[in-house]
C-alpha cells in the first residue's frame, strides 16, 4: 500500500490535497495583519487586516472578516465588511452579510443573503461595463421622437393641449 494511502486509511480527517483548503482561522480565533497564500482559505474566526489568497477564500458561518477580498473564488457564509473582487465567482449563502460591493464573472445569492453595497456581475468584461450595456441597449429598435405626445393635428383638434 502507498504510503499516502495508508495516511489517509490512519486519518479520515481530510487532507490539504483532497479539500484545496490549506490554511484555517479557527472559531474564537483572532488575526490582525497580512495574509498573503498560494492555497485556499477558510475563516470561522476574525480577521481584520489584507487578505489575497490564489485559489478559494471561505468566510465560515462564525467567520468575521473586515477587509478587501481578492481571490479567485470567494463563499460568504458569515460577515464580511469590505469589498470583494474574485476573478471565476462569489457565492453568497443564506447566513452571509456583506457591507461593501462585490465584483465578479459570476455571482450566486441565496435567499437570506443581507448586502449594502453595489454587485457588479462583469462575465469576464472588466473594461467598462457601463459602455458595452448602453451599446447593446442602443442597437435595439429606436423609438420616435414623439411617440406618446400629442402630434400637430391632433393639438389643432383639441386646442385644451
Amino acid at each position: 500500500m502507498e504510503k499516502s494511502n495508508l495516511m489517509k486509511e490512519r486519518n479520515p480527517m481530510a487532507t490539504k490535497t483532497d479539500t484545496g483548503l490549506n490554511s484555517l482561522i479557527g472559531e474564537n480565533s483572532v488575526f490582525e495583519g497580512k495574509f498573503y497564500i498560494a492555497g485556499s482559505l477558510k475563516i470561522d474566526g476574525k480577521f481584520e487586516g489584507e487578505v489575497k489568497t490564489e485559489e478559494e477564500l471561505i468566510v465560515g458561518e462564525s467567520g468575521k472578516v473586515k477587509t478587501d477580498i481578492y481571490a479567485k473564488r470567494v463563499t460568504v457564509a458569515g460577515t464580511v465588511i469590505g469589498n470583494i473582487d474574485a476573478e471565476e465567482e462569489v457565492k453568497l449563502l443564506s447566513t452571509g452579510k456583506v457591507l461593501g460591493n462585490v465584483t465578479a464573472p459570476k455571482v450566486y445569492i441565496e435567499t437570506g443573503v443581507m448586502i449594502k453595497g453595489e454587485v457588479k456581475i462583469h462575465s469576464g468584461q472588466k473594461a467598462n461595463l457601463e459602455a458595452i450595456i448602453m451599446e447593446s441597449y442602443n442597437k435595439g429598435p429606436k423609438i420616435p421622437a414623439n411617440m406618446g405626445k400629442p402630434s400637430d393635428s391632433q393639438k389643432q383638434q383639441n386646442p385644451s393641449h
